[in-house]
């Protein structure tokens, strides 16, 4: 029989077999735990210059898939999704992830990684990242709905590296949810991969693209999907450029300009660099020079005039139109109704003394032949009804026919508008009306119709100045 160990053999054997297993823990470990976020942060890139000092990932559908708003039954049962299940990673993402983690040459020693999401599934995007096993993974997580140039103005505060030192993945380009084309504007190269990192091809072209890059660091510019490089032009402030209003949000006081060729992005604009005083509606024809927002990370459109002859034609005029149905197109046009009644805010954005022309639709609105009730409660006979219900020989649907100068608009109640004379103003009773009333207060025939495509709302129309009555211009 051995003689028994003394304490320091113990020791001894205890401390070989805790060396021994550790070190194949270390080995396979190594990796996962540089990424720490107390490990220290590089602000500049490698002595190569050409691997990226901060690597930043979008998460749903770039990582991942599906994106988490997707998983509606989950929300409505209140359930976390299952990572593997519900979502699961790319495949080639996890593979770049692994061999970063595992890099025998300890090629990405000195770079940082970074999740930056917009989903609103915070929550979720957390609890999976943990699930997956990879959140020791990134040195920083921004992870909130809103504008992904916050994002990235948090990971430059946070790490210390500056945007041309970054390499950012996403798969949204440009538009409302667009991430990419905001993003390389702030100076981060941006790699778009509309249908995630599905091949490791991405992420190598990626670097290699990033090492071209870092020569000249020039802004805006992408690697797209195909594996090609775009740069966005740099724009001369001092030029000016001519389009037309293509989308206008009032509430929030914003809208979009149409100019160039059919593959030149509509230009943003703020109702704050708009002329004193001056409305715009679709269609209108603006000039303007162009300012980049290096706050917000984009263009806009500055310097902003309202071309005062959109055809530059000296023998048109550009006018506002809005469209009505008969017969309440005639009985305006023939000066019998002197209110017009929405429950829209159409008319709402102008001033007392806007004129407008008036374009009839190509329907009969149907309102069961009630107007000839209220007009006869005024004291007309049926000839002095059809004659004011009629337009003048020439004049006919899907034309312009009358110019208009409005009043002002206010709101209605019910009990005002079953006014005896409220209801013959309007050609209609009560009860069939809208609830803001905008006066007219004069019209007039044009000297001929003019053929107009109608559309909703107030539009745009460009007529010669040879058909408006005198003294309307």
């Amino acid at each position: 029989m051995s003689p028994p160990l003394s304490y320091f053999q113990l020791l001894s054997v205890l401390c070989l077999m805790l060396s021994s297993r550790s070190l194949a823990f270390r080995i396979t470990t190594q990796k996962f735990w540089s990424r720490r976020l107390d490990s220290p942060i590089r602000t500049s890139t490698s002595s190569l210059n050409s691997v990226p000092s901060l690597i930043v990932f979008d998460l749903d559908n770039t990582l991942w898939t599906p994106e988490l708003y997707q998983l509606r039954k989950l929300q409505r049962n209140n359930q976390f999704p299952v990572a593997h299940q519900d979502v699961k990673l790319f495949p080639a993402a996890w593979n770049v992830i692994q061999k970063i983690r595992s890099s025998p040459d300890d090629a990405f020693a000195n770079t940082k990684f970074a999740v930056a999401s917009r989903t609103k599934s915070g929550e979720w995007a957390h609890d999976l990242l943990d699930q997956f096993g990879i959140r020791e993974f990134f040195d920083f997580v921004e992870i909130f709905p809103g504008d992904k140039k916050k994002h990235f103005s948090n990971l430059k505060s946070q790490s210390g590296i500056e945007y041309e030192d970054m390499l950012f993945f996403d798969d949204s380009r440009d538009g409302r949810f667009g991430n990419c084309e905001p993003v390389s504007a702030l100076g981060v190269l941006s790699v778009h991969c509309p249908n995630g990192i599905y091949e490791e091809s991405i992420w190598t072209n990626a670097l290699q693209q990033y090492k071209n890059w870092s020569s000249h660091k020039t802004p805006n510019t992408i690697v797209e999907w195909d594996g090609t490089v775009t740069t966005g032009k740099n724009v001369d402030p001092n030029e000016v450029f001519r389009g037309e209003v293509k989308y206008i949000n009032r509430e929030k006081r914003f809208g979009f300009i149409r100019y160039g060729d059919r593959n030149t992005k509509d230009m943003f604009f703020h109702f704050s660099a708009l002329p004193s005083n001056q409305n715009v509606e679709d269609g209108d024809e603006l000039t303007f020079t162009i300012t980049f927002d290096s706050r917000k990370g984009k263009e806009a459109a500055t310097n902003i005039d309202i071309a005062s002859n959109g055809s530059g034609d000296d023998n048109s005029v550009n006018m506002r139109v809005f469209s009505m149905n008969l017969p309440f197109a005639a009985l305006l046009s023939n000066g019998y109704k002197t209110l017009e009644t929405r429950n829209g805010t159409m008319f709402t954005p102008y001033e007392e003394g806007t004129k407008m022309l008036l374009h009839v639709g190509q329907r009969r609105y149907p309102d069961g032949n009630r107007h000839i009730e209220v007009m006869k409660s005024g004291g007309l006979n049926d000839e002095e009804i059809e004659a004011l219900k009629s337009l003048p020989p020439g004049f006919t649907k899907g034309m312009a026919v009358a110019i208009v100068e409005l009043g002002k608009t206010y709101e209605t109640t019910l009990q005002e508008r079953c006014d005896p004379d409220f209801q013959r103003s309007v050609g209609a009773f009560g009860a069939d009306s809208g609830m803001r009333a905008t006066e007219i207060r004069r019209v007039e025939f044009l000297k001929q119709g003019v053929k107009v495509s109608g559309q909703g709302g107030v539009f745009k129309a460009k007529i010669d100045k040879d058909v408006i009555p005198d003294g309307w211009l």
